[in-house]
């Protein structure tokens, strides 16, 4: 069965009670976590709490990273992963962060060699709005002992590959962020100094969503909003590598466009270093 990246609601009812299907519902303390979970979440699904269960890691200044293979493998034991299982990623589904935290879990699954994976279109949300069923209390997983990682280096910038392209111009460098922060007048607090990379193109990740909701548009509309972005490598940034998993998800899973990695760090770790050059727009 081919597995999409995107999911809808009717898909969801119609294979919940496949036990190949495993629902992985994420929303964080910040929207109630845990405790909104166990008032009402689909049925069958586990919960991780996105911003609690260390899906990303601060190390050295820099928050948003990536997280090493033995954490990796014990996250996704603890949650019952299994290679064969297909992972719907359920998000609060409420604004479009939501949306970015699905895809930035999804991100971290296919970097942690899981293919099977997808993430449900609109959320919770979406699957409340239509009526489906519910189930109350806490669905506990049925935890292994550890996932087994095979971290592709594919789908991920590092540093390094960021620098390369700030002084080649090999990739594109992809800034997810609001236009105040790019343009540097307005500057997140995870952040060292204001601005963004040498050369980089600006799409707020904003645009991909339907007004209103954690949706993104259609992919006709999609396709229109993104083609300004050039062909060949791209490297999707904004400040912790939250905002920027959707222009990601777009680009590389939905668009299917070739080359496309994420720089999890972002500006958070790449302004660490005093010397590596920041840009600003003149007001």
């Amino acid at each position: 069965m081919t597995t999409s990246p995107l999911v809808s609601v009717e898909w969801l009812s119609d294979h919940i009670a496949d036990p190949s299907v495993l629902i992985v519902d994420i929303r964080s303390a910040e929207g109630g976590g845990q405790v909104e979970f166990a008032a009402g979440h689909i049925p069958g699904a586990v919960h991780s709490d996105y911003a609690a269960d260390g899906w990303r890691i601060a190390k050295g200044g820099a928050g948003g990273l990536l997280p090493n293979a033995g954490h990796l493998s014990a996250l996704l034991g603890r949650i019952g992963v299994k290679p064969g299982h297909h992972v719907v990623v359920v998000s609060a589904g409420e604004a479009a962060s939501d949306f970015s935290a699905a895809a930035r879990v999804y991100w971290t699954f296919r970097v942690a060699g899981h293919e099977r994976v997808s993430v449900l279109d609109g959320g919770y949300r979406s699957w409340r709005d239509a009526g489906r069923p519910e189930e109350a209390g806490l669905s506990l997983p049925t935890a292994s002992e550890g996932y087994p990682v095979r971290l592709t280096g594919s789908l991920r910038a590092e540093a390094e590959a960021v620098e390369k392209a700030v002084v080649t111009a090999d990739a594109t460098l992809l800034d997810g962020r609001s236009q105040a922060q790019f343009d540097g007048s307005e500057k997140s607090p995870q952040v060292v100094r204001a601005g963004h990379l040498p050369g980089a193109v600006h799409l707020d990740h904003n645009k991909a969503f339907r007004a209103g909701t954690g949706r993104l548009r259609p992919v006709a509309e999609l396709e229109q909003l993104f083609e300004h972005v050039p062909a060949g490598p791209v490297i999707s940034y904004c400040n912790t590598g939250h905002l920027a998993s959707t222009n990601w998800f777009v680009l590389s899973e939905v668009l299917k466009r070739p080359a496309v990695t994420l720089y999890d760090g972002s500006m958070s770790e790449w302004t660490q270093e005093s010397g590596r050059p920041v840009a600003t727009n003149a007001s």
